[in-house]
């Protein structure tokens, strides 16, 4: 009796196990595909019959190429031989794409594993069959947004290039606009200070042209109708006297037109330099002699010469320069007066220095004295135009040289050229 009831107890034991078994395999999501090892379908699951669209009746004892798509069935016996000689349980699919084929045909992506049991000699392979086809639309979908977010970044990128590109072409050209409006607004500054400064030319011409063409016009008128009243012999004297009162102004106006002549040709650039050999020495001294007729009482130039005898330069540029650089001195220095006249010729370069004992000139005067129509705030009562160190030094640039100015009021005035030898 207890063992008929051990063998019932373990019956039912098994027809337990064995329903569970047959539940599980029924009940299961993924695909479970029996096959011997002739590779011919023993068992499928409702789910594998779900996935590939068959009977049950339709694949029992069908080769399971039928389930292998055309374009693999070659190679699959292959595949399946290998895997008897060498069976062991794995997960097939892993780096590649993986396809069954469903009874309509179609190609439906899977991951297979694979297991394997003997039983009574035979030997089974169990393939665990899952559809990825949501996981590979789901890839898909992924590989795609990622494509057009990369396109999108690449856009975004070329946007960005480009619109650096474009900021940087209008920084450019702001700049230059910034670079023009600057360039501009100097030119209308320059042109504005040009202008202030040519009025200020006109009108200290007017002044000086005013003044200085009116004392002698009305020296002479007055001298002119004096002699008229001088008709005896006994007034010899005073009609001389007004004669060289007569003939001191004409040369007066006649000085005034020659300076205005000189800046007009300075001005307009006709004046050129013609080089030719000069006898310094006896230049010096002849210049110095011509300066005796408009010296003042006991004044005296000396001369005096260091180095070469010739020197070569424009001679009447040069000769322009000394007179009116000495009648200055002769001007504005005192009766009794010394003036230096030297030079020093060395190395074909002249430098020649004229230096007087007279009034002097304002510090604050002296950076504008080479301007035109400009005279020192303590001159302006002494006869002249304010056009003589103007002229002398546009004369001293044709020649290529230099001019500089030393002086202090109450100790007189040094004025000094430096000439290069011309060719």
């Amino acid at each position: 009796m207890i063992s008929v009831l051990y063998v019932k107890k373990l019956y039912g034991s098994i027809e337990s196990d064995k329903q569970q078994v047959t539940a599980l395999f029924e009940h299961a999501t993924e695909g479970i595909i029996l096959t011997n090892q002739r590779g011919e379908i023993v068992l499928i699951n409702p789910a594998a019959l779900t996935m590939f669209g068959y009977r049950k009746d339709e694949l029992l004892s069908r080769s399971i190429e039928i389930l292998i798509p055309g374009r693999f069935k070659p190679n699959h016996h292959k595949y399946r031989e290998g895997f008897y000689k060498a069976p062991a349980n794995r997960s097939m699919g892993h780096g590649r794409d993986l396809f069954a084929r469903m009874k309509d045909g179609t190609d439906l992506p899977v991951e297979v594993s694979l297991s394997f049991y003997k039983q009574k000699g035979e030997f089974y392979v169990i393939a665990f069959v899952v559809d990825i086809t949501q996981r590979k639309e789901s890839e898909r979908r992924l590989i795609e947004q990622k494509e057009q977010l990369e396109k999108v970044s690449a856009d975004i990128r070329k946007l960005n290039a480009e619109l650096e590109n474009k900021v940087e072409e209008r920084t450019l050209i702001l700049k230059e606009a910034l670079q023009e409006l600057e360039k501009s607004q100097q030119d209308l500054h320059d042109a504005l200070n040009k202008e202030k400064e040519l009025n200020e030319i006109k009108s200290r011409f007017v002044s000086t042209a005013s003044h200085e063409f009116r004392t002698p016009l009305s020296t002479v008128l007055s001298s002119a109708a004096l002699l008229s009243k001088y008709v005896h012999t006994e007034d010899q004297d005073k009609r001389e006297r007004h004669i060289r009162r007569i003939k001191d102004s004409v040369k007066h106006l006649n000085d005034l037109l020659e300076d205005l002549l000189s800046l007009g040709k300075l001005e307009e650039g006709k004046l050129q330099a013609k080089p030719e050999p000069v006898e310094i020495k006896e230049f010096l001294d002849d210049a110095a002699e011509e300066m005796k007729a408009i010296a003042k009482p006991g004044q005296q130039i000396l001369v005096e010469l260091h180095g070469d005898t010739w020197f070569t330069t424009d001679k009447k540029l040069l000769k322009n320069i000394l007179i009116n650089l000495l009648s200055n001195a002769v001007k504005f220095s005192p009766e009794e007066g010394i003036i230096d006249l030297s030079a020093r010729n060395l190395n074909n370069q002249l430098v020649i220095s004229v230096k007087d004992r007279g009034i002097g000139i304002a510090e604050e005067d002296q950076q504008h004295l080479f301007s035109s129509f400009y005279r020192g705030k303590n001159a302006i009562n002494i006869q002249g135009t304010g056009l003589g160190l103007h002229i002398v030094k546009g004369y001293v640039e044709l020649l290529q040289g230099a001019i500089a100015l030393q002086s202090a009021i109450g100790e007189g005035t040094t004025i000094t050229i430096d000439l290069p030898a011309l060719a």
